[in-house]
């Protein structure tokens, strides 16, 4: 090659002795290189959580134990109709059972109702057996709203308790007044049953049965009512009257006079000479005293509504004997004989227990002073008041209550 062709660039010191290169920058001096960390190989291992003690496993569940199912019965129960009802139109819903726990819980259900169901007959039976000794004791007694005398106890002594008597009995004892054309006769009455049965002596109302008199019972609360005689027994010299337009009596209990003793306690309550609710105490003196007593309306007026006995070793002519009526009108009976006082008034009255139940009706006294037409003045208690036994009452209580007369 020729020499006109040939490069005529001299080289340059930075080219190294080469050709020609375009400027470089100046060359920078590296960075020193940063320490870092040597980067550690593996953390400390941590310690091993010591072994958890192994669990003992649960029981398996079981199903408790309940008594088996009876036979299905052919009627479907309420689970077959609900299924039946689900399945209507499958065909299926009659066929299918409820599942075994179900079927258990229903048992269960079935033991209880079972067992209420055997209480409740027995609970019904007791109250029908309590029920009836309660209608037996008040001998035939009615009113479904009565409220009955409450039981008392006697004292620690036998004694009676008399505040507690007169406080549980004074509600189920009346006055009765009869009033005529010849005066008014004042007494006392029973109460029998809620609607106004009331028992009383036969001499006490004798006005209104033959004199054409009006009867007229007050309460313990001071009411009054009208009255009509329902039945009588003017041998026994008991009657039955019936307050009208009344409800809700509290009643009285007639007790068992065959069981009292000579020397039991008693009390007795009236309206003597009109002072209404007296209470009085004494004992029984005696028993199986013979009465005859006269009930007719003139010979009990003249002696203050109270019937006088006759009375073996009797002294003198003074009050009624028989001969101041006809044998007809003439009560005899076996008396319980009481010191309890008693005077005009009393007639018809309980003699009440310790138990606060009445054993017989007050219906005479004995005064040696009283007379026959010398009226109630003169008359007083001298301790021998006598009382119908109420066994010897209840003999003919019904009838009376269903209005005849015996």
């Amino acid at each position: 090659m020729s020499d006109q062709h040939r490069n005529t660039q001299e080289p340059h010191p930075q080219d190294g002795g080469a050709g020609r290169f375009p400027p470089q920058p100046p060359t920078v001096p590296a960075h020193p290189a940063y320490p870092v960390p040597p980067t550690p190989s593996a953390y400390p291992a941590h310690p091993a959580h010591p072994a958890h003690p192994a669990e003992q496993p649960y029981p398996p569940y079981q199903e408790a134990a309940y008594p088996a199912l009876p036979p299905a019965a052919p009627a479907a129960g309420p689970w077959d109709a609900t299924t039946a009802g689900a399945g209507a139109g499958a065909g299926a819903g009659a066929d299918q059972q409820p599942p075994a726990g179900h079927r258990a819980r229903r048992g269960l259900l079935r033991s209880r109702l079972a067992l209420v169901t055997a209480v409740a007959a027995i609970a019904a039976l007791v109250g029908g057996v309590s029920g009836g000794a309660l209608v037996g004791d008040r001998s035939g007694t009615t009113g479904a709203s009565s409220t009955l005398v409450r039981p008392v106890s006697a004292n620690a002594d036998g004694s009676a308790n008399v505040s507690a008597i007169a406080a549980a009995v004074s509600p189920a004892v009346v006055q009765i007044t009869v009033k005529t054309s010849g005066g008014t006769a004042t007494g006392t009455g029973v109460v029998l049953t809620a609607d106004g049965q009331i028992l009383t002596n036969y001499h006490v109302v004798s006005g209104a049965v033959s004199g054409g008199g009006q009867a007229t019972v007050t309460f313990q609360d001071g009411s009054t009512a009208p009255a009509t005689v329902t039945g009588t027994d003017k041998s026994l010299d008991t009657a039955v009257i019936t307050a009208s337009g009344v409800s809700g009596l509290t009643t009285a209990v007639l007790g068992d006079s065959d069981s009292t003793a000579v020397g039991d306690s008693v009390v007795a309550i009236g309206n003597p000479e009109g002072l209404t609710g007296t209470v009085t105490s004494g004992i029984i003196s005696a028993k199986d005293r013979q009465v005859s007593v006269q009930v007719d309306e003139s010979t009990t007026s003249n002696n203050g509504g109270f019937g006088f006995p006759d009375l073996p070793g009797r002294r003198g002519s003074s009050g009624s004997g028989s001969s101041s009526g006809s044998s007809a009108d003439t009560a005899t009976y076996q008396a319980l004989q009481t010191d309890a006082a008693l005077n005009p008034g009393n007639s018809g009255g309980p003699l009440i227990n310790t138990a606060g139940q009445v054993i017989g009706l007050n219906s005479a006294m004995y005064s040696g002073s009283g007379s026959g037409s010398g009226g109630s003045s003169d008359a007083g208690s001298v301790g021998l008041g006598f009382a119908i036994p109420i066994n010897s009452v209840k003999q003919v209580l019904s009838q009376m209550q269903a209005g005849k007369t015996v």
